[in-house]
Protein backbone atom coordinates (compact mmCIF):
# COMPACT_ATOMS: atom_id res chain seq x y z
CA UNK A 1 0.00 0.00 0.00
CA UNK A 2 1.40 3.43 -0.56
CA UNK A 3 1.69 6.34 1.84
CA UNK A 4 -1.18 8.29 0.04
CA UNK A 5 -3.48 5.74 0.32
CA UNK A 6 -2.64 4.57 4.43
CA UNK A 7 -3.04 7.61 5.04
CA UNK A 8 0.84 8.45 5.98
CA UNK A 9 0.88 11.48 3.46
CA UNK A 10 2.03 15.15 4.35
CA UNK A 11 -1.69 16.23 3.41
CA UNK A 12 -2.87 16.16 7.41
CA UNK A 13 -1.15 19.01 8.15
CA UNK A 14 -2.18 20.74 4.98
CA UNK A 15 -5.56 20.72 5.45
CA UNK A 16 -5.33 21.29 8.96
CA UNK A 17 -3.96 24.70 7.74
CA UNK A 18 -6.28 25.55 5.40
CA UNK A 19 -8.80 24.79 8.09
CA UNK A 20 -6.96 27.31 10.75
CA UNK A 21 -6.65 30.01 7.85
CA UNK A 22 -10.72 29.58 6.86
CA UNK A 23 -11.38 30.00 11.00
CA UNK A 24 -9.00 32.79 10.97
CA UNK A 25 -11.05 34.42 7.96
CA UNK A 26 -14.58 33.49 9.47
CA UNK A 27 -13.27 35.45 12.75
CA UNK A 28 -12.46 38.48 11.09
CA UNK A 29 -15.35 38.58 9.20
CA UNK A 30 -17.52 38.38 11.96
CA UNK A 31 -17.03 41.69 13.57
CA UNK A 32 -18.02 43.71 10.42
CA UNK A 33 -20.75 41.53 9.70
CA UNK A 34 -22.40 42.00 12.69
CA UNK A 35 -21.97 46.00 12.54
CA UNK A 36 -23.57 45.52 8.84
CA UNK A 37 -26.63 43.62 10.31
CA UNK A 38 -27.29 46.03 12.82
CA UNK A 39 -26.93 49.06 10.67
CA UNK A 40 -29.35 48.02 8.16
CA UNK A 41 -31.72 46.17 10.80
CA UNK A 42 -31.75 49.55 12.49
CA UNK A 43 -32.46 51.54 9.33
CA UNK A 44 -35.35 48.99 7.68
CA UNK A 45 -36.92 49.95 11.02
CA UNK A 46 -37.44 53.27 10.62
CA UNK A 47 -35.03 54.09 13.73
CA UNK A 48 -37.58 53.94 16.28
CA UNK A 49 -36.52 52.91 19.42
CA UNK A 50 -37.89 49.59 21.67
CA UNK A 51 -41.28 49.62 23.36
CA UNK A 52 -40.79 48.20 26.52
CA UNK A 53 -44.19 47.87 29.17
CA UNK A 54 -45.10 50.43 31.38
CA UNK A 55 -41.84 53.11 30.30
CA UNK A 56 -42.65 56.05 28.45
CA UNK A 57 -42.20 55.66 24.44
CA UNK A 58 -38.89 54.70 23.20
CA UNK A 59 -36.66 54.59 26.41
CA UNK A 60 -34.03 53.06 24.25
CA UNK A 61 -32.74 54.63 21.14
CA UNK A 62 -32.33 51.39 18.99
CA UNK A 63 -34.17 48.43 18.77
CA UNK A 64 -34.23 44.99 20.27
CA UNK A 65 -32.55 43.26 17.15
CA UNK A 66 -29.82 46.05 16.38
CA UNK A 67 -28.64 46.12 19.86
CA UNK A 68 -27.99 42.08 19.90
CA UNK A 69 -26.32 42.84 16.34
CA UNK A 70 -24.11 45.38 18.02
CA UNK A 71 -23.28 43.73 21.17
CA UNK A 72 -22.68 40.62 19.10
CA UNK A 73 -20.29 43.07 17.04
CA UNK A 74 -18.58 44.45 20.38
CA UNK A 75 -17.73 40.16 21.30
CA UNK A 76 -16.59 39.21 17.93
CA UNK A 77 -13.80 41.99 17.78
CA UNK A 78 -11.20 40.59 20.02
CA UNK A 79 -9.32 39.37 16.56
CA UNK A 80 -9.28 42.55 15.47
CA UNK A 81 -7.92 43.46 18.61
CA UNK A 82 -5.17 40.73 18.68
CA UNK A 83 -4.49 41.45 15.12
CA UNK A 84 -3.90 45.14 15.45
CA UNK A 85 -1.87 44.35 18.64
CA UNK A 86 0.57 42.09 16.76
CA UNK A 87 1.04 44.74 14.22
CA UNK A 88 2.17 46.89 16.41
CA UNK A 89 4.73 44.21 17.70
CA UNK A 90 3.15 44.15 21.55
CA UNK A 91 2.26 40.70 22.65
CA UNK A 92 2.24 42.02 26.50
CA UNK A 93 1.35 45.26 27.81
CA UNK A 94 3.73 46.09 31.38
CA UNK A 95 2.20 48.49 33.65
CA UNK A 96 4.19 50.44 35.50
CA UNK A 97 5.01 49.61 39.05
CA UNK A 98 3.19 52.05 41.50
CA UNK A 99 6.09 52.45 43.96
CA UNK A 100 8.03 53.08 40.59
CA UNK A 101 5.56 55.50 39.20
CA UNK A 102 5.39 57.40 42.64
CA UNK A 103 8.89 57.59 43.01
CA UNK A 104 9.38 58.42 39.12
CA UNK A 105 6.65 62.23 40.69
CA UNK A 106 8.30 62.92 43.76
CA UNK A 107 11.78 63.79 41.68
Amino acid sequence: MSRATSGESGGGALSRNAAAGAGDLLALAAAPTFAIMALVTEVSSGGGGMEMPGHGAHPFPLGEMTTMYLLMAVFSAVPWLRRMRARRGTTQHHLPDAAAAGAATQR
